[in-house]
């Protein structure tokens, strides 16, 4: 922003630059909107959300003060969409690294003064630098007051973290020393005058911006910095304890990254893409379900993928939306399907789910007709991307189709995709019978039986006790035995053998933070809790390497916030706790708690209609418990083999007899 070419006093309607409004064709409502070309008619609909949050933060401390050349580039900035954005990255020259000897303390006293809000003066012919920890992650708009300092630059970047100057890597996000700044932001250059706004038009991201000042001649004074904070206003109303104060301490950074990729449209991070996807949507929609009442941004999700599936020329939904570019992930539009039977199940409207149907039978049409003569999925066209594994291939533009794609499931059927359409089509019956189309469901209920039948025939491995990946049984992985079990269409003698081969089978490929959430759906419908905490230490160890949001990936970590990472929340209420809807809408529940070793768990999930209270607290081989459900909410325990009846809107409370902790789950899944 070049302060010299600036209008100064339009932002409140000063100068002789406007020119007289003129008055265009009245709008109309969308709903009288006739369509006709030509008319010049605006057409207006209610909004779907309310207003961003919008507000003022002065947090921050100064981690770092001193003198440093400003070494930024002033170019604009060439932002990346798929690695450490490219501009603004500080020279290897030492200087540009932060160490403790070159710190100033009367200099970082001064800036952290900034921060309360005191003027900071910067003398003619001076540079200055200072690198501030805001101690949390934001997304904002920052500003920039100043009076003064003509010719003067000032640069205002933001990092998630500061990386190793040797490879690029993070390590522990709160550590600084030895380490560079690389990051994109904003050159503001100011013209001199008095008390100068200055801010961006678009919000920010990140953890840590560094300040870079260069004077000229005259002294420039900052006035003032300080960040307005914006995101969709989505707080926490639910809560959970528990014995194990790991899960709730990993809370905290997961609710906070799904409020930071939550704007006027979910998005995968808010730092790279800001694109929501659908892959990202499902799991974050899921979070915002046991986190809030507010399911306005669910809601909207759903009508932009539906709208997006006229882009793609192959009449599934897009990957990806809003978007410029179209981009193509079939199994993603499966997860819209899924998204939209979520809805369904947790908050139900059912003039929504009836407008959206027509594109779900359009998605599952594509679908039916890429099957091949021998009954499978073939391999869709597009981007079969499926999870960011270890050995399925890191992104890199020449080698997108297939990064992160399981072997061969860019040219042949695939376990993982074929178990994916199964499983789909189950969710689809469930849609039809909800919206009385009882025909629909009994062709989508046989669909699934005999695809099911098929890739049970062509992927099960006798030997190994596993579904395969592809036809030839070379490749096993995590992700076709969840999708499989999730199905609900895998024999009953194989499903334990499936759970200890998910556990003990050396050579399978895991899941990693994105497609965990359907590994711990598996656990929870196999009974396996222990499982399910275990592969939750991956959350455990966040706050200890200094993140505050959840990453895309185990390390090294691209993307330091990606709220794909926060399905644990909903874990923790739907598996651990064990309440999940029973029927339509959440008319009913069903509460079937899972303790494992933990020794008590309580929660608070919001519903609808009020909230669902839930207290578990094991003493020997009882557990003792208590439930409230909101009014004309009714609904079912499941503790110890035994089912008991939960008034609606009413406390109620007992012990039931279970088996001692550490008894094998599997082994009772046996017997069952």
């Amino acid at each position: 922003v070049d302060g010299s070419r600036y209008a100064w006093g339009v932002e409140n309607g000063e100068g002789e630059v406007w020119t007289p409004v003129e008055v265009a064709e009245p709008a109309r409502s969308s709903l009288a909107y006739t369509g006709i070309p030509g008319t010049g008619l605006h057409a207006l609909a209610p909004a779907l959300l309310p207003p961003m949050l919008s507000r003022i933060v002065t947090t921050g401390t100064v981690r770092h003060a001193d003198a440093a050349a400003n070494t930024s580039e002033t170019t604009p900035c060439q932002f990346a969409m798929w690695g450490t954005p490219d501009a603004n990255v500080a020279t290897e020259d030492t200087e540009s690294l932060y160490a403790a000897k070159n710190n100033l303390p009367d200099q970082q006293a001064e800036w952290q003064g900034l921060l309360r809000g005191q003027a900071l003066r910067i003398p003619p012919h001076a540079t200055r630098r200072a690198l501030i920890d805001l101690e949390d992650y934001y997304c904002g708009y920052p500003e920039l007051v100043v009076s003064g300092g003509r010719d003067a630059n000032v640069r205002i970047n933001w990092a998630e973290a500061l990386v190793e100057p040797a490879s690029n890597t993070k390590g522990n996000r709160d550590e600084i020393e030895g380490r560079r700044f690389m990051g994109y932001g904003d050159l503001f250059l100011p013209e001199g005058g008095q008390s100068r706004s200055y801010s961006t038009l678009w919000w920010r991201a990140g953890r840590y911006i560094e300040v870079n000042v260069q004077t000229a001649a005259e002294a420039l004074t900052i006035e003032s910095l300080t960040i307005e904070e914006t995101r969709y206003p989505l707080e926490a109303e639910s809560s959970f304890d528990c014995s194990d104060p790991r899960l709730a301490a990993a809370a905290a950074p997961m609710i906070r990254c799904l409020q930071m990729c939550t704007h006027e449209t979910y998005m995968d991070c808010p730092y790279y893409e800001q694109l929501m996807y659908a892959g990202d949507t499902r799991t974050e929609a899921l979070a915002t379900f046991v986190v809030s009442r507010d399911d306005r941004m669910p809601h909207k999700a759903l009508r932009m993928f539906d709208a997006s599936r006229h882009t793609t020329g192959l009449e599934i939904s897009a990957s990806r939306y809003p978007s410029e570019t179209t981009q193509i992930i079939p199994p993603f539009s499966l997860w819209w399907v899924a998204m939209v039977h979520d809805f369904a199940l947790w908050r139900g409207d059912r003039a929504l789910l009836k407008s959206l149907m027509p594109g779900v039978r359009v998605v599952m049409d594509a679908f039916d007709n890429w099957r091949g003569a021998d009954g499978l999925l073939s391999a869709p066209p597009g981007w079969n991307f499926v999870d960011w594994t270890q050995n399925w291939g890191a992104w890199d533009r020449m080698a997108a189709p297939v990064a992160g794609v399981p072997p061969k499931a860019d040219r042949e059927p695939s376990g993982i995709l074929n178990w994916q359409l199964v499983y789909t089509l189950t969710r689809v019956a469930e849609l039809e019978q909800w919206l009385d189309e009882p025909e629909r469901a009994a062709r989508c209920q046989r669909g699934a039986r005999e695809l099911a039948a098929l890739s049970d025939k062509a992927f099960w491995d006798e030997t190994r006790g596993l579904y395969a990946d592809d036809l030839g049984h070379a490749f096993f992985s995590e992700h076709a035995q969840c999708l499989a079990l999730l199905s609900g269409m895998v024999p009953p003698e194989r499903k334990a053998r499936i759970g200890r081969a998910l556990i003990n089978d050396p050579d399978i490929e895991r899941a990693t933070i994105y497609f965990m959430h359907y590994l711990f759906e598996a656990f929870q419908s196999l009974r396996m809790p222990e499982e399910t905490l275990r592969r939750l230490d991956l959350w455990f160890g966040l706050q200890a390497q200094g993140f505050r949001t959840t990453p895309e990936t185990p390390e090294p970590a691209r993307s330091d916030c990606h709220a794909w990472g926060a399905h644990p929340l909903y874990h923790y209420h739907a598996s651990i706790l064990g309440v999940r809807p029973a029927t339509f809408g959440f008319a009913s529940v069903r509460i079937e708690p899972q303790l494992g070793a933990l020794q008590f768990a309580n929660g608070r999930l919001p519903h609808p209609l009020g909230e669902i209270v839930t207290q578990f607290r094991r003493e020997n081989d009882s557990v003792h418990w208590q439930v409230s459900l909101p009014p004309s909410v009714a609904g079912i325990l499941v503790l110890g083999g035994r089912e008991i009846e939960l008034p609606a809107g009413r406390k109620s409370d007992g012990s039931v007899a279970t088996a001692p902790t550490g008894t094998d789950e599997l082994d009772k899944e046996e017997s069952r």
